[in-house]
């Protein structure tokens, strides 16, 4: 005997098919939309940034013209190209994705299109079949009136569902030419963003050049090399004063830690690389003067330039400090502090707390007469520590 298959009613599987259908379209457009909120956080953040390095910028116009001054200017000015070029990729991946979403409603429209006119076809077909009925032969041999009205009603249906997908079909074709008009429409935006970036990568290299061209002219005058280094002595005691007033702030760490003054000689390096300014006293090879480092400048080697704290504790200070460039102060508490200075970009945000070996920067040129590296400090309330006495042995 013959087990009956047991068919799911019409009603329900086309509740299924639109149930299902009605949640996968909820969950795309979920993503979507959360996708355009993502880029459009993105993009508030970049210009934020931007309006920021502007208003340095103008403060950096108004100040009395130095050496310094023109170094930070020239700094600021490289920053906010980098930061503008980092805002036009984030428009441009936003419009990317834009794209890639409105070629898939065109590819979707072009199928629903190619179905809505095999559907026309056939219903024309049927209608033909209509059409070339002798309706006078079919009255006659009719069994009776009712089947003549449900033959009429059976053609009017045809008829009204024809029309319906005519309708249907002109409406997707609208919707088709509106989203090729958009595609269109993005493509140029996208266009004209990869031409402004190639001009704001021009101008990069330009501000570049400019300033490793200061910087080679500072190192080569000794009139403008000493005139450097007092004002670089001039922000070094700018930076006491604000290291007088971080100490009377001293914070609490809320976790357990082991004391920095346990980790002497044990600290991890802040940047893999090489030390290329020492500390200390240090005579110029050429002009024999002397200076007074209170920190170790280090040159990355290879690619990676991200900068990690050497122990933990919070960050009090992440802003430009003019001599230094971008400088992060972390506070590891019993008034030990680390300082990084020269940085090109920022992970962390005043008040953030933070563990050994975290990112905190990327390493850069802001604020440096010797390109890119970092500078290092080591401080005990405000005296300055060597740092190689403090960090492990290579």
């Amino acid at each position: 005997m013959k087990r009956k298959t047991r068919k799911l009613p019409l009603g329900l599987f086309n509740l299924g098919l639109l149930s299902f259908y009605l949640l996968t379209s909820a969950f795309a457009f979920s993503a979507s939309a959360q996708d355009i909120t993502d880029f459009d956080s993105r993009l508030k953040k970049i210009k934020e940034e931007i309006n920021l390095l502007q208003g340095k910028l103008q403060e950096e116009e108004q100040k009395e013209t130095s050496l310094l001054s023109q170094l930070n200017q020239l700094s600021l000015e490289k920053k906010l190209l980098l930061t503008e070029l980092n805002l036009n990729l984030a428009e441009r991946q936003k419009i990317d994705k834009a794209v890639a979403r409105l070629r898939g409603e065109i590819n979707a429209l072009r199928q629903k299109l190619a179905g809505q006119k095999q559907q026309m076809e056939k219903t024309l077909v049927s209608l033909y079949k209509y059409g070339r009925l002798n309706w006078v032969d079919f009255f006659l041999r009719a069994d009776s009136l009712t089947s003549i009205i449900a033959e009429n009603k059976r053609f009017e249906l045809l008829v009204e569902h024809q029309n319906s997908i005519l309708n249907e079909y002109l409406r997707t074709e609208t919707n088709l030419s509106e989203s090729t008009r958009q595609l269109e429409t993005k493509r140029g935006e996208l266009q004209k963003l990869y031409d402004q970036a190639e001009e704001k990568r021009q101008a990069l290299e330009n501000k570049e050049r400019s300033l490793r061209e200061f910087t080679l002219r500072v190192q080569r005058n000794k009139l403008l090399f000493e005139q450097t280094i007092k004002e670089y002595q001039e922000r070094a005691e700018q930076l006491q004063a604000l290291m007088d007033k971080i100490i009377k702030q001293e914070v609490t760490l809320p976790f357990r830690f082991v004391p920095f003054y346990e980790k002497k000689g044990k600290l991890p390096w802040p940047l893999t690389g090489k030390v290329i300014t020492p500390f200390g006293l240090q005579r110029h090879p050429q002009f024999n003067t002397v200076t007074l480092n209170n920190g170790i400048e280090i040159a990355p080697v290879g690619q990676d330039r991200t900068v990690r704290t050497v122990h933990a504790g919070k960050v009090v200070y992440a802003d430009n400090f003019q001599g230094y460039g971008d400088l992060v102060i972390v506070d590891h508490g019993l008034n030990y502090y680390s300082l990084y200075g020269h940085c090109a970009e920022f992970l962390i945000n005043k008040g953030d707390w933070v563990q050994e070996g975290q990112p905190i920067a990327i390493a850069g040129d802001s604020g440096s007469l010797k390109g890119l590296c970092l500078y290092f400090e080591i401080r005990y309330k405000t005296k300055a520590l060597d740092p190689l006495q403090w960090l492990r042995k290579k």
